[in-house]
Parts: C-alpha cells; structure tokens; sequence
C-alpha cells in the first residue's frame, strides 16, 4: 500500500510540472528556441530534477519541446513553412472534427461547450488572456472529442501541439481577439444546430485566420523578434 501511495505522489508531481511548464512554454514565459535549464526550473518550481525530467519527456512526446544532439530540451521555435505546413493539416482536421462533431454530438456535450463558452466568455470581458485562452483549447478539445473518433482526436493533439504558443499570440491584437469570439459563438450555433457543412466552414476558416496572423506577427518581428531582426 504504501508503495502504491508513493507511486501515485510521484506521479502526480510529474503531472503538476508538465502543466506548469506546459503554461510557461505556451504563454511565452520561456522564449521559443530557449534551452530548458533544468538548474533554474527546479528552483523555480521547486521540485527535484526527476520529476521535471520526466515532464521535459512529456512536452517533447507532445511536440512543445525538442531534444536536441548536445543541446538538451529546447522550447520548439517554428519557421515560416512549419506554421504554413502546420496549420493547412490542422484546418482540414478542425474542419473535419467540426463536421463529424456537429453530426454526433450529444445534448450532454453540447452542454458542457457551451458552459466552457460562457466561461471564455466571462474571461473575454475582463480581458484575461490566460484564462482565454485555457478555456479556448478545453473548447476545441470538447468539439474533438465529440467528433467520436478517437484516431482524428489522436492526430489532432500531436499536430496542435507545436502551435499552441503560437495561438496563444493570435488574440493579443483587440481586434483579432474579438473576431474569434465572434467565430466561437458561430460555432456554439452551428453545432446547435447540428449543421455539419456550417460547422466544418467556420472551424477551417477560423485556424487559417490563425495562420494569416501568426505570419503576421512573424513577418513584423512581433514572434521571434531575433530572428527578424537577422533577416
């Protein structure tokens, strides 16, 4: 039993520093191309080096960290042609989780996203982008999870992974950030009202707006200001 208990500790430490390192590399705290120190990160998060190990493990399998040949774990930092790459895959299985969601989901699922939208929503108003944006994967998650297939499901977490610093990015323009709730209640509609074809349009258009601003912001040196800078 107690070894049973010890095990479970363990794991559950694992768990909480993969979440705040996942936190810390999605919302920028460690800079895209930053080499994970694993000195100042178990200070900051005041664990030992194995369990921050083990989640260092997690984010790479994830695809929010690379391990480098003589460089160790590195916060992914993608080029023009990954986001161009990227996100064509991703729109066309967001469209197709939309689709399939629309068509399958239950009244218990179409609850639960719309709670979870009300609550982006609340965050939305008192401009809590953290919060946002959190809420804003849950919903996705949600919407691909109801789609009922768990191999597009799979696919879908693998490829969005390597993106999610870079979403997070898309709504700190006011205007940009407002556009997207205006696609997420289109979203709520269709999906209530079970309109696959309404469903699959929205969610493609909705990442290749995502797309087109992360160029942006690329382009203008906002995300990877070095590296334009070079340029």
């Amino acid at each position: 039993m107690t070894a049973d208990i010890i095990e479970i500790s363990r794991l559950a430490l694992h768990d909480q520093v993969a979440s705040r390192l996942r936190t810390m590399l999605v919302e920028g705290h460690i800079a895209p191309g930053a080499k994970l120190n694993e000195r100042e990160l178990c200070l900051q998060l005041r664990v030992s080096r194995t369990p921050l190990r083990e989640a260092i493990k997690l984010l790479a399998a994830e695809g929010l960290v690379d391990l480098l040949p003589n460089r160790g774990a590195v916060a992914v930092k993608l080029t023009e042609a990954d986001v161009l790459n990227t996100f064509e895959v991703l729109a066309m299985l967001e469209g197709m989780s939309g689709e399939l969601a629309a068509k399958r989901i239950t009244d218990e699922e179409l609850a639960e996203v719309r709670a979870l939208h009300y609550e982006m929503m609340a965050c939305f108003a008192r401009r809590d982008l953290s919060g946002y944006y959190r809420l804003n994967a849950r919903i996705h998650t949600a919407i691909n999870e109801a789609a009922g297939n768990p191999v597009l499901a799979s696919t879908y977490r693998s490829i969005n992974a390597r993106v999610q610093s870079l979403r997070f990015r898309t709504n700190q323009n006011d205007a940009k950030w407002k556009h997207a709730v205006e696609e997420h209640e289109q979203m709520i509609d269709a999906l209530a009202a079970r309109d696959a074809a309404g469903m699959r349009k929205v969610l493609i258009s909705h990442v290749m707006r995502k797309r087109d601003t992360v160029l942006e912001l690329m382009r203008t040196g906002q995300i990877y200001p070095q590296a334009h800078k070079a340029s």
